[in-house]
């Protein structure tokens, strides 16, 4: 399962269809939602920010959007069954948003009142015209402030069928994704023998955002909680990490994005740079940042990685098959000496990773609220940041059965003032994907960066060292890009 742009998504052309959620219930009263909790945090920032950018000339929007397959003729009746039994197994996929007394609360529709209406789109004939009408699809239908916060449908052929959902960042985050295949791909299965899915026990996510804002509402800025974010912004300077190179913006604007993806290594190759992490004391995801940032301080960076990590708060109980935004956002920063070896660095990366993982329980967007609140009321984040983030597909639900699914999901945002930085592991290699700021600048910086770290992630692989500058000089991502597109690219952390 791979992470790239839906343009380059390559998919055979058909019939599309999709189904819109309803319900008879009104989001504001009668018997519809159910009783109103307050947001998370991080929907709370989310949906604020999409409030108050609605009328301005850079609107903050974003989703994150995912396609798979299944095999044969469709069951018109049986997939309709598996997309409503898995939008009323996550509870946050059946929720609306609206201030009460100021503050942001979400409701829930009764899960039995739901149906789904179909509508026919038209026949495509061509894989790029099913990929610009997708695109542009959900960028004008998935809206933050308007219910439902998901869309649904189908490429239907004859002896095979493309599924995609895209959602509103609100409901999801990146890690979601294999549980929507896994979830829809095994009721679609139970369906069509007539039997109920089984599927593994799943908690609600608003569950988990009550519990969390419960913990951390009354959080103040003194609280020795927020001493690892404090003593970083005294070293850092700032509360938020700059991209370390040349973007060519202005601070304070926002771009609009190149999106763009590449395979940095092979299954081979993928697979000679993780034995060689491991041997050398660390773990696989910690020798892609040790190699980032060593690539970074080679394009002419500081001498101290610094970045913005996404960090799972699923863990292994109720929440791990769950869909929502269990995603928190930590610093994480630490010396690239000049002509450290593989082993000096992962040790470098792996003290630091572990001091984050002490601090990890406070909320990212209560941190930045309180110690910077200068910037909180900033529609997104006031720097080019720096984002690193890295998940192991062959890890989640339903891998077994990604070469029979074929999964592949999709992010869009539509505006940035930095670069985001995902990296994915499957069994065809080590993929990259790329949101950056759309300028000559950025585009000549992030193009040299891409090379950069292909060559550091080969002689890793190759060597177990880290040694000379990376020069770039071959391809670059756009022209990557249209080679994953013929192998489809995956998602987080």
């Amino acid at each position: 399962m791979r992470q790239f742009p839906l343009e380059a998504l390559d998919t055979a052309p058909g019939r599309l269809v999709e189904w819109r959620l309803c319900s008879p219930d009104a989001p504001d009263g009668g018997d519809g939602p159910g009783a109103a909790r307050r947001a998370s945090f991080n929907q709370d920032k989310h949906f604020t920010a999409a409030e108050q950018s609605r009328d301005s000339a850079d609107p903050v929007a974003s989703w994150i959007a995912v396609t798979f397959e299944l095999p044969g003729p469709l069951d018109h009746a049986a997939l309709e069954e598996a997309l409503l039994s898995f939008v009323r197994r996550h509870e946050v996929l059946r929720c609306a948003f609206r201030r009460l007394a100021g503050d942001l609360s979400c409701a829930s529709y009764p899960p039995e009142g739901l149906t789904l209406q179909a509508a026919e789109l038209g026949e495509f004939t061509t894989t790029q015209g099913v990929r610009d009408f997708l695109a542009e699809r959900f960028r004008a239908t998935i809206d933050t402030l308007a219910w439902p916060l998901f869309a649904m449908g189908a490429v239907v052929r004859e002896s095979s069928t493309t599924v995609y959902l895209a959602f509103d960042h609100i409901v999801c985050d990146g890690v979601s994704m294999p549980n929507v295949v896994h979830d829809i791909a095994h009721a679609y299965s139970a369906a069509l023998c007539g039997r109920e899915p089984e599927l593994p026990p799943t908690g609600s996510y608003l569950d988990f955002a009550d519990t969390q804002r419960r913990r951390f509402l009354t959080l103040t800025a003194e609280d020795a909680r927020l001493d690892h974010w404090r003593s970083y912004t005294e070293r850092a300077g700032a509360f938020f990490p700059p991209f370390p190179l040349d973007l060519g913006v202005e601070p304070g604007r926002m771009y609009p994005i190149v999106n763009e993806a590449c395979t940095l290594l092979d299954a081979g190759g993928a697979a000679a740079f993780d034995q060689e992490c491991r041997d050398a004391g660390g773990k696989p995801f910690m020798g892609v940042m040790a190699a980032l940032a060593r690539s970074l301080r080679e394009a002419g960076g500081p001498e101290i990685y610094r970045a913005l990590m996404p960090v799972s708060e699923r863990g292994d109980g109720p929440w791990r098959h769950a869909v929502g935004w269990f995603v928190n956002t930590m610093p994480i920063e630490f010396p690239v000496r000049p002509g450290a070896q593989l082993p000096d660095l992962l040790a470098e990366v792996k003290a630091a990773f572990a001091e984050m993982i002490r601090h990890v329980d406070v909320p990212f967007v209560r941190a930045w609220e309180l110690l910077a609140p200068e910037h909180f009321a900033a529609t997104s984040w006031p720097y080019p940041v720096n984002f690193f983030s890295y998940i192991d597909m062959r890890r989640s639900p339903g891998a077994a059965h990604h070469d029979v699914w074929r999964p592949t999901t999709h992010v869009w945002s539509s505006r940035a003032n930095g670069a985001c930085l995902w990296f994915q592991r499957d069994d065809e290699g080590l993929h990259m994907n790329v949101i950056h700021v759309d300028t000559p600048q950025a585009r000549r910086t992030m193009t040299g960066l891409e090379e950069g770290l292909r060559r550091t992630v080969r002689e890793i692989a190759g060597a177990g060292a880290v040694r000379g500058p990376a020069v770039a000089t071959l391809a670059t991502l756009g022209t990557l890009r249209q080679q994953a597109g013929t192998a489809p690219v995956g998602a987080g952390r």
